[in-house]
């Protein structure tokens, strides 16, 4: 029998997150000679930023290339941000590596066919509720919001709930 998700989380020590369909609903915006347009989550942003204030490894792993993510990602203190990742495996090896993770330490969470195998090799796979099923099938937890409405600060602010790290003094501050 498999556990319960909210046990593996008391081993997290570390978050990656996909963008398209994670952090955003997957939606892009194509303007003419620009470069696409994504929206994300205050709420998720709140979360990042204070998974990393708490000393957290925070990471993204994407396909996509947009610039702009980067920056984003990077104003929340995320410093491993992975970019054009063809095959995201490579990169979540990478990862391992530079900081000597072991697989239950971190949770991964992914929305489609190009997060499967990197959520097989991670601790605690999660996905937003509009995953694709082959996904959903996989996931240790399935959160009821859906990509871009929430479910980053939903794994993050479970974790922290679970290791007793959530509303603490200085939570407050952005």
């Amino acid at each position: 029998m498999k556990p319960n998700y909210k046990e593996l989380l008391n081993h997290v020590t570390t978050f990656i997150f996909d963008v398209d369909g994670v952090l955003t609903d997957g939606s892009i915006l194509l303007m003419p000679g620009q470069e696409p347009i994504r929206k994300f989550n205050s709420k998720d942003g709140y979360a990042l930023q204070l998974a990393c204030k708490k000393g957290y490894k925070v990471a993204i792993i994407s396909g996509g290339k947009n610039e702009a993510v980067r920056e984003r990602m990077s104003l929340l203190g995320i410093k491993d941000i992975y970019l054009g990742a063809a095959d995201k495996i490579e990169k979540l090896e990478e990862l391992f590596l530079m900081y000597d993770l072991k697989k239950e330490e971190v949770l991964y969470m992914g929305d489609d066919i190009p997060d499967y195998q990197v959520m097989m090799a991670c601790g605690v796979s999660c996905s937003p509720s509009d995953a694709a099923p082959e996904v959903k099938a996989i996931s240790d937890y399935i959160s009821p919001k859906g990509g871009g409405m929430g479910c980053v600060r939903d794994v993050i602010e479970q974790t922290l709930k679970v290791q007793g790290k959530w509303n603490a003094d200085g939570d407050h501050v952005w």
